[in-house]
């Protein structure tokens, strides 16, 4: 009895012991991550003076956090206001850009540079296009010291003059609409100095064509009625198409989102351009100043829409070559501005 007894006990241990061993002996608790906190120097660009040392800046913090740590500090350099750069003679930083990935120690310096007062690019577009529509309507009404007096305020005996200035104030008030309710404007911001020249020739080439549209000795072009009416068909359907592409690239980005998709034509036949044309928007527009250019039959439209599709082609050709350069499947069939031709 002793024996099976003693047997038994051995057992029961033995299988304690299978159970014990079989269970999962419980993980040390893990230790906690250290933070390397950074230092960030904040240097001027020109005098090589310290302006600020920010202690235990988080790694994970932006160069946007970093400005917005500076504009406390003085609070008259808000962050759009403020260039940091790592070289003095280096590229200015982007807002969105890390500081842990940035090739610095856990002492950063960065060279600080005043970019001047600066204005939103949604204030800029209002600011380019409530002036060329003002003062177009000054023009179109003859008002004082414009012309000889004794056309102050008259109107003129012919209908195009009447169509240019609907067609032109359609074509501004659609831009100033886009720029409210349409365009998701990046949060961006352009020198308070550079508003003068982007104003100054929207405004001056709006003044030049409108003197010699109102004019009261203003000639009708020369294939009259018929040349007008081309004109008016080309202008309107190149605005419904721009109208239409710029919906198009809205839809494209939601709200707040940064990720950049390629644009494709929808159901919507004005968006069709896209097979062929990367900015399809910037060829509506030259279109539509090719119509108004064949109705008013006026060289300073001529000049204003000649030098348009220049700059709107160095655009178109920045944003292709963009495309290309990011989308390794983006459609090889596509021209900047101009079908098989640019």
């Amino acid at each position: 009895m002793d024996v099976l007894a003693l047997e038994a006990k051995t057992g029961n241990a033995g299988d304690s012991d299978k159970k014990s061993s079989s269970r999962p002996k419980p993980k040390p608790p893990k230790k906690a991550k250290r933070i390397v906190y950074f230092e960030v120097e904040i240097v001027d660009l020109k005098t090589k003076e310290k302006l600020l040392l920010l202690d235990k800046v988080e790694p994970t913090a932006t160069v946007l956090d970093i400005k917005a740590l500076f504009h406390k500090s003085y609070p008259k350099w808000y962050p759009a206001r403020q260039s940091l750069r790592l070289d003095a003679k280096g590229k200015c930083l982007r807002d969105e850009e890390i500081l842990q990935t940035l090739p610095v120690g856990t002492t950063a310096s960065f060279y600080f540079s005043d970019l001047g007062p600066q204005l939103t690019w949604g204030t800029v577009f209002l600011t380019e296009c409530v002036g060329p529509l003002i003062i177009y309507l000054m023009f179109y009404f003859h008002l004082p010291f414009i012309y000889s007096p004794k056309y102050d305020f008259t109107s003129s005996k012919h209908w195009v003059v009447h169509l240019a200035c609907m067609c032109h104030s359609f074509h501004y008030i659609k831009r100033i609409l886009e720029t409210m309710f349409v365009h998701r404007i990046s949060h961006g911001t352009m020198p308070l100095r550079n508003i003068f020249k982007n104003c100054g020739y929207y405004w001056c080439t709006a003044a030049w064509m409108a003197y010699y549209i109102n004019h009261p000795l203003y000639t009708t072009p020369y294939y009259g009625q018929q040349q007008v009416n081309t004109g008016l068909y080309i202008f309107l359907f190149c605005q419904v198409g721009n109208f239409s592409i710029h919906v198009a690239l809205r839809n494209l980005k939601q709200p707040g989102s940064k990720t950049k998709k390629i644009p494709y034509p929808t159901k919507n036949p004005f968006t069709w351009m896209f097979w062929l044309i990367s900015c399809p928007n910037y060829t509506y527009e030259l279109g539509s100043w090719i119509g108004f250019t064949l109705m008013t039959q006026c060289v300073p439209v001529a000049f204003f829409t000649i030098v348009g599709f220049i700059q709107m082609t160095v655009w178109a050709k920045g944003k292709h070559y963009g495309y290309l350069k990011e989308y390794r499947d983006y459609p090889t069939l596509r021209s900047s501005i101009l079908p098989f031709i640019l």
